[in-house]
């Protein structure tokens, strides 16, 4: 089974990475940790990243599902 899930981008990632979203499609369930890495091959996933799946924050080694929507944001300071 194909699995198809929209990864997006936001802020300043956004702009480092020069878009804001990609459209995968895996043959295997994948952590967040490893869905940064297959949409972004030889890119480090930045220190202190936060992600989310379906608008709700997850840990980067939370399973990703069919259908989900990966988002990366980067650390957000108060002032």
């Amino acid at each position: 089974m194909i699995m198809s899930i929209k990864v997006r981008y936001f802020a300043s990632l956004k702009e480092s990475l020069d878009r804001s979203e990609d459209e995968l499609a895996f043959g295997k369930s994948l952590t967040v940790r490893e869905v940064w890495q297959c949409a972004n091959a030889g890119k480090p996933l930045p220190a202190h990243i936060l992600a989310a799946v379906n608008m709700d924050y997850v840990d980067l080694d939370s399973i990703v599902q069919d259908n989900d929507e990966v988002a990366f944001f980067p650390p957000v300071t108060g002032g």
